[in-house]
């Protein structure tokens, strides 16, 4: 792939606290960027978290990841961050994520990931049904590709 393409993207810029010694963002930093982008995504759907909690009594938590890096990330970059629904399940939405430095012309794929969200009970922490309101929302942002 050599451009981004999602429907949705947040931009990120690189600090110095995202890095380690050698001015390169650390690894793990990567999912705090897919994270932040995801939580932007749900906003712009009408998804916010502490309402889901506080209306429905359900949170999203991620029950697994998986990141391939591809190229570091420096300070000071502009990234550019992708959210697509891969799947979305009854109590599950499995993201698709990417990380791209969009320095000027420069176009380049950092890092890709796969985030499984479960949705569950705010004080059981069990697996519990993604509210059809919320479901009807992510289903409808990702025109029925999920």
């Amino acid at each position: 792939m050599d451009n981004p393409s999602s429907d949705f993207s947040w931009p990120v810029r690189v600090y110095y606290e995202d890095t380690d010694t050698g001015g390169v963002v650390f690894y793990a930093n990567y999912l705090k960027f897919f994270e932040r982008a995801r939580t932007e995504w749900l906003r712009t759907h009408g998804i916010g978290q502490q309402l889901l909690a506080e209306k429905h009594h359900v949170m999203f938590v991620v029950r697994s990841t998986a990141v391939d890096y591809h190229a570091p990330a420096k300070l000071d970059d502009e990234l550019k961050l992708t959210v697509v629904v891969e799947r979305l399940g009854r109590a599950s939405v499995e993201f698709a994520q990417e990380a791209w430095r969009m320095n000027g012309a420069e176009k380049k794929l950092l890092t890709k990931g796969k985030i499984r969200v479960g949705c569950v009970h705010t004080e059981s922490f069990r697996p519990m049904p993604i509210p059809d309101e919320v479901l009807g929302r992510i289903y409808k942002s990702n025109s029925g590709r999920a």
